[in-house]
């Protein structure tokens, strides 16, 4: 199906599309059909939304390490050299 239309584009999206057809070498139509396209193939927010979840889980401490204490903290992961 082909659509015959009139349409009044904003200016910054009309310089958009400028600068596009400039950078491709194509036609109006042509870069309108390809910028719909890429719009219509994005994701949606809710689509982006669930793409993936965290999960957490308990990772339980080691004996000995105590996590209100920083300066032991970084001891143990940089030993002396952080000081």
């Amino acid at each position: 199906m082909h659509m015959r239309t009139t349409l009044t584009l904003d200016e910054d999206n009309a310089a958009k599309l400028h600068d596009e057809m400039i950078r491709t070498g194509r036609s109006l139509k042509e870069t309108v059909n390809a910028c719909l396209r890429r719009g219509f193939e994005s994701p949606t927010e809710e689509e982006l939304a669930n793409r993936f979840a965290v999960r957490p889980r308990g990772m339980g401490v080691r004996p000995g390490v105590e996590l209100d204490d920083i300066g032991g903290l970084l001891d143990l992961l940089d030993g002396e050299a952080h000081r």
